[in-house]
């Protein structure tokens, strides 16, 4: 082959093969030509026309500089919002109509980042983060008071952390882990249903929240230095709302002890919670908001599961014991942030009283429009506490009760929408805070904002 190739097969034969190569060279110029010809026509055909006068997005870069649109991102809007502001097409002419919408979009946009409130906590706060890690079906009548459907809340409605979150006219904070639908542009919460405050207790505990929390940041800023997108930059981390509510389920784990054993259980318990108020301050945290724990012996499941060493009721029928044990763990917790706001005194750190405020919801129930304290809206046997463990609620109960009659107990344990939001209220006011301050108090608000419907 190499032969015939130097043409030592006979001078007829090496000039063809010369020839036939000159020829597929000009074939191949004249169409490398004809392709370079349709991108240089189809770019002139297409090309956007300039724009005299790009109009203004109101939207601003990290130094507060307005930054301008071109024509194509202004095509694209138009394509994405018809009706509104964008541009009008005529015959050969292309004419910007700045409609005024876009800057008000983007304030309200701004507004609502405003407030950025990061989480972390168990079931009393959990918004929907163990349906989704645990690929847990939660089914009706769960969400049925405000949300009309299930979301994942253990609840009929909502949790504390929405109405907070709907003080500071912000949406409803999304699970971290949640797959679609999530919003981090105000937060995160990184509570999961069943946590504990002691680390390998259960999967997500208080530890690992906090590994998620500092991955989370760590992504954001990398992101931001990359010159891309991240929902919330170092200035939102900065001056953000740390709210914690944890500490229950260590509680509940250690009831069946003696009562002296149950105190030695306690300050390892609020160790933790010190521990995690330390590492996120060490990562910028400056504003924490702490709950203390409720009370844990008017749950209508402590009391019907109760045995010979719980049988001490209280003026109201609550477990004296139990309560007990959640007043020293609050006087712990109490004493420990007493300690952190002298260690960081730049930092605002506020003590709840949840079990004041919880107590007075039982002791005072007819004032709040209650007339069954004890009893579970969606249990199962009836008086006095509608409750069995053996058995979960479902729509079709017998036993559930009436949309909009006011119970304080959802299922034995977590409280109903129109509990959360008496609990929340008075929460909110400051009037039960360690300072005395009020939520709002150290918080720029936007302004209002629909509530969420996740």
């Amino acid at each position: 082959m190499a032969s015939a190739m130097n043409g030592c097969g006979g001078g007829g034969g090496g000039g063809g093969v010369m020839k036939r190569m000159g020829l597929l060279r000009v074939q191949y110029y004249c169409v490398m030509g004809a392709v370079a010809a349709a991108v240089v026509l189809a770019t002139l055909r297409y090309m956007p026309a300039p724009a005299t006068a790009p109009p203004t997005v109101a939207g601003v870069d990290g130094g507060g500089a307005t930054v301008r649109s071109s024509a194509a991102a202004v095509d694209a809007a138009a394509a994405a919002a018809p009706g509104g502001g964008g541009v009008e097409r005529g015959k050969g002419k292309r004419k910007h109509v700045w409609s005024g919408e876009e800057e008000e979009v983007a304030a309200e946009k701004k507004a609502a980042a405003g407030v950025v409130v990061f989480n972390f906590g168990d079931s009393n706060s959990d918004t929907g983060g163990v349906a989704a890690v645990m690929g847990i079906h939660i089914a009706a009548p769960e969400g049925r008071a405000y949300f009309h459907h299930p979301t994942g809340r253990l609840s009929d409605g909502r949790v504390i952390l929405d109405f907070i979150c709907e003080s500071l006219n912000t949406h409803h904070l999304s699970p971290f882990m949640r797959p679609l639908g999530a919003d981090y542009n105000n937060g995160v919460n990184f509570a999961i249903a069943g946590s504990t405050a002691t680390p390998g207790e259960t999967t997500f505990s208080l530890d690992v929240q906090l590994d998620q929390f500092i991955f989370f940041k760590e992504r954001c800023l990398e992101s931001i230095e990359r010159g891309e997108d991240a929902p919330i930059d170092s200035k939102g981390f900065e001056n953000a709302l740390y709210t914690m509510d944890i500490g229950h389920n260590d509680l509940m784990g250690v009831l069946h002890l003696p009562y002296d054993e149950i105190l030695q259980k306690l300050p390892p318990i609020v160790a933790e919670i010190r521990k995690a108020i330390e590492t996120l301050h060490k990562n910028g945290a400056k504003k924490f908001w702490i709950h203390g724990t409720g009370a844990l012996g008017c749950l209508p499941q402590k009391l019907a599961t109760r045995g010979e060493i719980d049988r001490d009721l209280d003026e109201h029928g609550c477990i004296t014991r139990i309560n007990n044990v959640a007043k020293r763990f609050n006087k712990l917790l109490s004493e420990t942030c007493d300690d952190l706001r002298l260690q960081f005194a730049s930092s605002t750190i506020v003590f709840v009283d949840m079990f004041a405020i919880k107590y007075d919801l039982v002791a005072n129930h007819t004032k709040h429009g209650i007339e069954k304290p004890l009893m579970t809206c969606c249990g199962h046997g009836g008086p006095p506490y509608n409750y069995d463990p053996k058995k979960s609620c479902t729509a079709n109960d017998k036993d559930l009760c009436k949309l909009g009659e006011k119970f304080i107990s959802w299922d034995g344990v977590h409280f109903t929408d129109a509990a959360n939001e008496i609990v929340a209220s008075k929460v909110i006011s400051g009037e039960f805070s360690i300072p005395r301050i009020k939520l709002t108090a150290s918080v720029v608000r936007p302004k209002k904002a629909k509530n969420s419907r996740l």
